[in-house]
């Protein structure tokens, strides 16, 4: 029988490959956490997954983690503006709407969003261990959402007896400082870990043809631990609570003379601010009873969020004709709730392994304050309650096959049935066959259903994807690995104006006919070049077809139908490492290529005391991941980091 204290060190975990001034002393970059109902070895899961470690983002030093996860095979960044600017993301071309985001097991998509996601604007790279981008349909692991794919973040603990501390302090261009300090310790019988930071920026204009500097400033803390009793039960538990505050520009307002919209720009006023605060718990048990081995969770989730602002706004005859136009003032604010109970059971049967559970998901959403237009008060509730089963086994010396199986029964639409079957197969020695097909579902949000356009009798998005790679080892962690990769998703929720473009009364959100597809293939490289510098590259083509759907509809994001980075690491000499990173994105359908480059020089001052020195956009590149959207020009950062 496999024991709780292996599946819990791994669960509890951030591993990396032992630098000196983080908190991860083991490396298990060959344990994959979200991929099934169970951790198992990279090697043995048909599913397509990128581990990211502490070390490989402090390598080149990306204070904003979505600009080290673009790097990333199938990621695409879609950002309006800097730090705290909305940032939406695609996963082999589907948005971030169709991808599930957890931290340390919570899931942490907004519900009160139009759709529930997850806002990648606020993500830095203080205080987090390691992540996991699995890809592929994977609502028979994961339930809804998860029609592209899960990406996951833990945070750090110590895998070994002692305690150990990290301090981390930066600043540089655009008026930025960051800190963070992390401790951990471990015992015989349990562990603890805690994460603070702090992040404060001036920023720079969210429009790119803005002046004003739109800031951003957050605060973050974390807490992770768990413990083993005399009973060999263990309990453990995570924590997170963030506050947030941001400044943004106005996608459109009115000329107050001529009464027109007129585009992105920093506005008539600068008092446009957003905050957001959220926090997320999870509890959970582990013990045998028997054969079996027990597992019972709950988390809860939580975000409040505002956005307040003052412009001109046009004014509307009956008819739906500009009238004129008046300054007017909005104000709202939102709030999303989602609290999961899990119980999962795992037991050996003849060759293979069982995994089966259910879980019972309440998610709730409101909206109040005034639009500018006038007053409004939404809320919503749904409940999700799911059973599910995982059958895992190895046949003769080098297949291994997993299955997948869930069924979800939502308070609003019904049951939904979700597979997925994945099998890994070692031809050789260093050479491993994967593949897998697995279904997935998107339920309609909260707004989508009972908004001010929503409509109850909305029903489930559906997707089929397929993946099948081939993966060579060539000794230590080099490799080459190429994917091969179809979604296809039906039942599509879109913005319709019910046939009648001139009525706006009976505008609402419907099911559209159509089938999107992307389908591609995903390549990938980690090879030594000579003894001191070590490389890493990846290559993703994302082919789509998307039938004609709404002006701003997710599936019409515009990612590159080719993505190119690379990453170098040179050990110029003892205790001084050179990092050079970039990405090349093309074919987009509405913004012109793009090349962006990023350097950072370290030093070891001392055993466990390292200084950096980063310069972002190397090259001053002049680009947008949205239209009218600003991104940063070259910018030099230093920061000094001490472990103890």
């Amino acid at each position: 029988m496999r024991k709780h204290s292996l599946a819990l060190a791994i669960l509890a975990g951030s591993v990396a490959a032992l630098p000196a001034t983080a908190l991860e002393l083991i490396e298990l970059d060959d344990i994959i956490i979200s991929a099934g109902q169970e951790p198992r070895e990279a090697g043995r899961t048909g599913a397509t997954v990128t581990t990211v470690t502490t070390r490989a983002v402090q390598a080149t030093g990306e204070l904003q983690l979505t600009e080290f996860l673009a790097r990333l095979p199938g990621i695409g960044i879609l950002a309006r503006g800097g730090l705290g600017g909305q940032t939406g993301f695609t996963l082999r071309g589907v948005s971030q709407n169709y991808v599930k985001v957890l931290v340390d097991g919570i899931d942490v998509s907004d519900p009160s969003g139009p759709q529930v996601a997850f806002d990648m604007g606020r993500l830095s790279s203080l205080g987090f261990g390691r992540a996991e981008l699995l890809r592929g349909s994977q609502s028979a692991v994961h339930g809804g959402q998860a029609v592209a794919g899960v990406l996951s973040f833990e945070s750090p603990v110590l895998l070994v007896p002692g305690a150990r501390s990290v301090l981390a302090v930066e600043a540089g261009s655009y008026g930025t400082v960051a800190t963070s300090f992390e401790h951990a310790r471990r015992s015989a019988t349990g562990s603890l870990g805690l994460t603070v930071s702090g992040l404060h920026t001036e920023g720079f204009s969210a429009a790119a043809a803005g002046s004003e500097a739109d800031g951003f400033r957050s605060a973050r803390v974390s807490l992770k631990g768990e413990t083993t009793l005399e009973s060999g039960v263990t309990l453990g538990f995570a924590a997170f609570a963030e506050a947030a505050k941001g400044e943004w520009d106005p996608q459109y307002y009115a000329d107050p003379t001529r009464s027109f919209s007129v585009t992105l720009g920093d506005g008539e006023s600068f008092d446009e601010t957003s905050r957001q605060n959220s926090a997320g718990i999870r509890a959970y048990a582990l013990f045998e009873a028997g054969s079996v081995e027990h597992s019972l969770s709950f988390s809860h989730y939580a975000m409040a969020r505002s956005l307040f602002g003052t412009e001109t706004y046009l004014d509307y005859d009956a008819f739906w004709m500009v009238s004129g136009s008046t300054l007017r003032t909005m104000d709202l604010d939102y709030s999303g709730r989602r609290s999961t109970l899990a119980w999962k059971a795992a037991t050996d049967i003849g060759q293979g392994r069982l995994v089966f559970g259910a879980d019972l998901t309440h998610e709730s959403y409101a909206q109040a304050g005034d639009t500018g237009y006038g007053p409004v008060d939404l809320g919503a509730a749904s409940q999700v309650a799911g059973v599910f089963a995982e059958y895992a086994q190895r046949f003769g010396a080098g297949l291994d096959v997993v299955a997948s199986l869930r069924h979800d029964e939502h308070s609003r639409f019904g049951g939904q049935n979700t597979a997925r079957l994945a099998a890994s197969w070692q031809l050789a020695g260093d050479v491993t066959l994967r593949g897998a097909v697995g279904t997935g579902f998107r339920a309609p949000s909260g707004y989508e259903l009972f908004g001010p356009y929503g409509y109850a009798g909305l029903e489930p998005e559906k997707s089929l994807s397929f993946d099948l790679g081939l993966e060579k080892r060539l000794g230590g962690d080099a490799l080459l690995r190429a994917t091969l990769f179809r979604i296809d998703t039906d039942n599509l929720i879109d913005f319709s104006d019910m046939g009648t473009p001139f009525d706006y009364l009976d505008d609402r959100y419907a099911q559209v006919p159509g089938r999107t597809r992307r389908q591609g293939v995903e390549i990938e490289a980690v090879v030594p070049l000579g003894a001191r510098i070590d490389a890493t590259a990846s290559y993703t083509f994302t082919d789509a077809t998307t039938p004609p759907l709404s002006f701003g509809n997710t599936w019409s994001a515009g990612f590159g139908r080719h993505q190119l980075a690379l990453a170098l690491e040179a050990r110029l000499a003892e205790g001084l490492r050179l990092n050079l990173a970039a990405r090349h994105v093309a074919d987009r359908p509405a913004l012109p290529d793009y090349t962006v480059v990023s350097a950072a020089l370290h030093y070891d001052l001392a055993p466990g005391t390292e200084a950096y020195l980063r310069i972002e956009n190397l090259l001053d590149a002049d680009y947008q991941t949205v239209n009218g959207y600003g991104t940063s020009g070259r910018a030099v950062y230093v920061g000094l980091r001490k472990s103890f």
